[in-house]
This record gives C-alpha cells, sequence and structure tokens, in this order.
C-alpha cells in the first residue's frame, strides 16, 4: 500500500510542474541556450572514472575534446571554469556567443 501512495504523490507533483513553462537547458560551456540537439559530456572522462555530466552543445562538446586529452580533462581541466581559462576554448567561447543555438561548424584538432 506504501507504494501505491508513493506513486500517486509522485504522479501529483509531476502534473504540478507540468503546468509550469519549461526552461530550455543551456549549455555548461559557452552558457547559451541548447537548441535541437544536446549532447551530455563527463566532465572527468569515462575512461578515468567519471559519472557527471553536464548538457553541451555539440561544437561545444567538440571544442572540448579538440583541445585537451582525456588525462587534462581528468586531472586539472576537471572544473569548467579552469576549462574556460584554456586560451583556445576562451578563443572559442567569445566567438560563439553571439551564435544561435543550433549553429554548426567544423571544430579543429589541436596542433
Amino acid at each position: 500500500m506504501a507504494g501505491r501512495v508513493k506513486r500517486k504523490a509522485g504522479l501529483a507533483a509531476a502534473e504540478a510542474l507540468a503546468d509550469r513553462p519549461i526552461a530550455p537547458p543551456v549549455c555548461a560551456l559557452c552558457a547559451r541556450p541548447i537548441g535541437a540537439q544536446v549532447e551530455w559530456h563527463h566532465r572527468i572522462p569515462k575512461s578515468e572514472g567519471g559519472r557527471e555530466t553536464v548538457p553541451l552543445h555539440p561544437i561545444c562538446h567538440r571544442t572540448i575534446h579538440a583541445s585537451a586529452t582525456n588525462a587534462e580533462l581528468a586531472g586539472s581541466l576537471a572544473d569548467l571554469d579552469s576549462l574556460r581559462d584554456v586560451p583556445a576554448v576562451a578563443r572559442f567561447v567569445a566567438w560563439v556567443r553571439d551564435k544561435p543555438a543550433d549553429f554548426r561548424a567544423p571544430v579543429r584538432r589541436r596542433r
């Protein structure tokens, strides 16, 4: 019986939330609203034991992986603020700031 009560309480809470307007998710790197496509980035790569994910635009996700290795992302760049301080990523964020949510462009690999 307790399970039935919990489910009903959960349904009532979901119905109450359904009436509220839903804000679009925001990219964790560039802080722009995310459009039709979202990619989930492991702040610490799965290969290094990471579990937490954040939503990103596909172009932002590719920029992160083009600018840093998995070892760097697991170490000093695990925090998104320190990742934004990388010169290539900082230039990218400044450039993409005024682009639309579904903007696409090729991403260059690090040299």
